[in-house]
């Protein structure tokens, strides 16, 4: 598949390698359970979208914001990564890491829940800085940049975030392998062992399939779609068990692409399923059916297996087959990237959406009640903290802690739930 060789052709229209931005007309801002009218999904109802039934939902979204303004407003520097969960202080990094764009997704359904533009104008400041990360050589400028940037071009019609996206994804599609059909994990993915050119992981998927998908049709150019389609497509072949369960990463030769091992980085070990690779492959399949039905089987794949895998409590344990079960960390973020994930497959899968809905329900208010701070009435703790994410429980860091995605995925979820957004829009 000749895709790489058009790339030149795609920035030379595009300003050589920088999107003109009198050439970005903005999109309608896309709120309240409106699609964007060119993916293939089934239009949102009453009768499909899932909603809480208490005001519980409301009122964590207003920690949420309460949240957003308190580490808008801080003097610190840099990206939020993971803070401490009983002070709030965040670790931060200067150029947003992996995950950066979680933060800058934060802002932009900030302001599409209170309507207030400075919310706008801070994402877009945070985007900026976000733009020099263009040509870093890792597949999760996927994440950073549909995230980051992506969204705020289809909630709101955002010039600069549309712009700095498309940079963003021409970027990425430079990193694509077309031997190993995939984009692989590159040389630049943070304190991630075992990364390089011939590396792959499930967390590649989520961000990167639906932003080249939605890049190609911004701007003309089918090949940037049949990329993201190959680059899903492989990773469900080698990452997907028969079973639904997930395996993490996998190496392969970079010449050949024939696949070499199957493995994890941050599992419990290389047979078992790492709570955050199960959900990423929810997200990131759910993300692709979006657009290419093909994908709608896998997504009810993995889906199925966390759905039937979950604890009772509803909130997952940081791996699923930790031998410890149940006196080891749990993981709110993978929760949290699950239940956003099974509503989008809800909106995509009528025949499971009831299910789904239930599932990512219960998650939801398991999420809220014992791990979303205040936690009871005399919680002295900032407001709006998702505690208990584990980061990296193989290396001991921030295994009890608030981290930043966790707190992107239930804002999301709760938009949804409260039908600020329709779930498969982003």
């Amino acid at each position: 598949m000749a895709v790489v060789g058009r790339l030149d052709r795609i920035e030379a229209r595009a300003g050589a390698g920088t999107v003109d931005a009198a050439r970005c007309v903005p999109r309608r801002p896309q709120g309240r359970g409106r699609g964007d009218g060119r993916a293939l999904v089934p239009a949102p109802s009453r009768v499909t979208m899932a909603r809480l039934k208490s005001r519980s939902a409301a009122e964590a979204l207003g920690h949420l914001v309460t949240r957003v303004e308190a580490t808008l407003s801080s003097d610190e520097h840099g990206f939020p990564h993971y803070a401490d969960q009983n002070t709030g202080l965040w670790a931060r990094s200067p150029a947003g890491d992996w995950c950066g764009g979680f933060w800058v997704g934060m802002l932009w359904l900030t302001a599409l829940v209170t309507g207030e533009d400075r919310y706008r104008r801070a994402a877009r400041a945070w985007v900026e800085r976000l733009r020099p990360r263009r040509g870093s050589d890792t597949v999760y400028r996927g994440l950073l940049f549909w995230h980051g940037a992506a969204i705020g071009a289809l909630l709101h019609g955002d010039r600069t975030a549309r712009e700095v996206a498309l940079e963003g994804a021409l970027g990425l599609a430079r990193l694509y392998n077309p031997r190993a059909r995939l984009i692989p994990l590159g040389d630049e993915t943070g304190a991630m062992p075992h990364a390089g050119r011939d590396e792959a992981s499930i967390g590649g998927v989520p961000g990167t399939t639906p932003l080249l998908i939605w890049a190609g049709r911004e701007i003309g150019d089918a090949g940037l779609e049949q990329m993201a389609i190959a680059h899903a497509d492989r990773h469900a072949e080698i990452c997907v068990r028969a079973d639904g369960s997930v395996n993490q990463s996998a190496s392969f030769d970079v010449e050949t692409g024939e696949l070499r091992r199957r493995y994890t980085h941050n599992g419990a070990h290389d047979d078992s399923t790492w709570a955050r690779a199960q959900a990423w492959a929810m997200a990131g399949f759910a993300q692709a059916a979006r657009w290419q039905p093909r994908f709608r089987e896998v997504t009810m794949r993995v889906s199925d297996w966390w759905v039937d895998h979950l604890p009772a409590d509803g909130v997952a344990f940081w791996d699923f087959d930790d031998p410890s079960i149940p006196n080891t960390n749990r993981d709110t973020s993978a929760t949290a990237i699950a239940a956003a994930a099974l509503l989008k497959a809800a909106r995509l899968l009528p025949d499971r959406g009831s299910r789904y809905r239930e599932t990512a329900e219960r998650m939801i208010q398991a999420l809220l009640h014992r791990h979303l701070t205040p936690v009871g009435g005399e919680d002295p703790r900032p407001p709006g903290i998702l505690t208990d994410g584990c980061y990296d429980r193989r290396t001991g860091l921030a295994t009890r802690n608030e981290l930043i995605w966790g707190d992107y995925y239930l804002f999301e979820t709760l938009c949804a739930l409260e039908e600020h957004l329709d779930p498969v829009l982003v």
